[in-house]
């Protein structure tokens, strides 16, 4: 085996890793599939031969091409009409997708993707590295071009907004199944009081760009308001994992329209995250959906 078959061998075994950091760096599937491929190019034109442990000098360099997409997103963004769609992770409800299985090895819901995306592109980095991946900061400094006192700053203030604003959700996969099959239900029946009953007080809906333009609010606050959108409606959405957590799928003719994200805690939904962007969905592979 030459050098080069050696390389390809060793990325291809780093590569389920590679993709699951950047996934959380970057919230797509598809940037994360091009980052990644942009790392094996960078390996391929790199002199490795001093290099002790390939893997972390891979997820270094993948987390520098994470970086730059970041910055360049960061700088050419306009204000949204709604949230930063993530791009989720569908799967059957009995069961996830092998290829996603390092993706969801640690949970990374819709609603902390939602949170990370509100960090700056070297606060984002820092948390994922290290709390996420457990990467050194002298080895993140050297990424962010910081030191490592400053790296280790930028991991607290980004862990301080993630705390701040994310919610610990239920991990009972049985509860939440409970809970989103009794919202769809009453939804679809038009059962207002069913619906308040399932929905936190403070309930938050999210919806992205893709659902605001078909004419769903920007965010809405509070259960009553929150049951009047989906009272009467949701009437062909179905059950799946989001992400790894209970969710569902409007998908008529077996493509997606809509993606329903939701945190619940202690019995109650307390995000909703709407998903509707046609230029993500369109990267969901329906194959994996129950019927």
């Amino acid at each position: 085996m030459d050098e080069h078959d050696w390389l390809a061998e060793q990325f291809e075994a780093e590569r389920p890793h590679l993709r699951a950091v950047a996934y959380r760096m970057l919230g797509s599937l598809s940037e994360a599939d091009d980052a990644v491929q942009e790392s094996w190019l960078r390996l391929s034109r790199s002199d490795t031969s001093g290099v002790l442990n390939l893997g972390g000098w891979l997820t270094t360099v993948v987390a520098r091409v994470c970086l730059d997409l970041l910055r360049s997103r960061e700088s050419r963004r306009e204000e949204p009409l709604g949230v930063h769609v993530p791009e989720p992770i569908v799967s059957r409800e009995d069961g996830i997708d092998p290829e996603h299985e390092a993706l969801l090895a640690d949970a990374v819901g819709l609603a902390l993707l939602v949170v990370l995306d509100t960090l700056t592109p070297a606060e984002r980095l820092a948390f994922v590295l290290h709390d996420l991946f457990a990467v050194p900061f002298d080895e993140i400094a050297r990424v962010v071009g910081r030191s490592e006192t400053a790296a280790r700053q930028l991991a607290s203030r980004a862990r301080r907004r993630v705390r701040g604003a994310a919610t610990i959700p239920d991990t009972d996969f049985t509860r939440q199944r409970e809970v989103v099959d009794a919202f769809l239900a009453a939804s679809r029946e038009g059962r207002f009081d069913a619906l308040l009953a399932v929905l936190d007080p403070d309930v938050v809906l999210r919806a992205d760009r893709g659902a605001v333009q078909t004419g769903a609010s920007k965010e809405v606050r509070g259960a009553l308001a929150v049951a009047k959108q989906f009272s009467g409606r949701a009437r062909f959405a179905q059950p799946a994992l989001v992400n790894g957590a209970v969710g569902a799928v409007w998908a008529p003719g077996g493509r997606p329209r809509v993606v329903f994200g939701f945190t619940i805690t202690r019995g109650k939904i307390v995000e909703i995250d709407l998903l509707a962007d046609p230029a993500r969905l369109r990267q969901l592979r329906l194959s994996v959906l129950g019927d």
